[in-house]
């Protein structure tokens, strides 16, 4: 099962949106870290807990480069987008990011 970690730069309600996709999908002011968070701990509860980050934050490539994973990151590359477009796309790229969960050689998934 995949867990995603929604970092602070994407909206809390996509986690009610992907819920059917993906059930173990929590947002980052749901893990009981101090907001705002600072990415290493960011990094540290999602490599602790087994979450995949999903993020719009170039700083978590920088650190799976410096670190290596787990966790392993998805960088979204799309700009601003409404949450519903963005629930759409993890809907519409769910077989991508499952092949990509799998795959023990990549650390990074890039959506564009």
């Amino acid at each position: 099962m995949i867990k995603l970690l929604l970092d602070a730069n994407l909206s809390y309600r996509l986690v009610s949106k992907l819920q059917n996709s993906y059930p173990d999908c929590i947002h980052v002011s749901k893990t009981g870290l101090s907001m705002p968070a600072q990415d290493i701990e960011i990094w540290d509860w999602a490599k602790t807990n087994d979450h995949v980050i999903v993020t719009m934050d170039e700083d978590f490539e920088s650190l799976s480069h410096l670190y290596g994973y787990p966790p392993k990151v998805i960088l979204l590359k799309t700009g601003n987008l409404s949450t519903g477009y963005i629930a759409e796309l993890f809907q519409n790229r769910l077989d991508a990011i499952v092949e990509f969960f799998n795959n023990r050689d990549l650390g990074i998934l890039e959506i564009y």
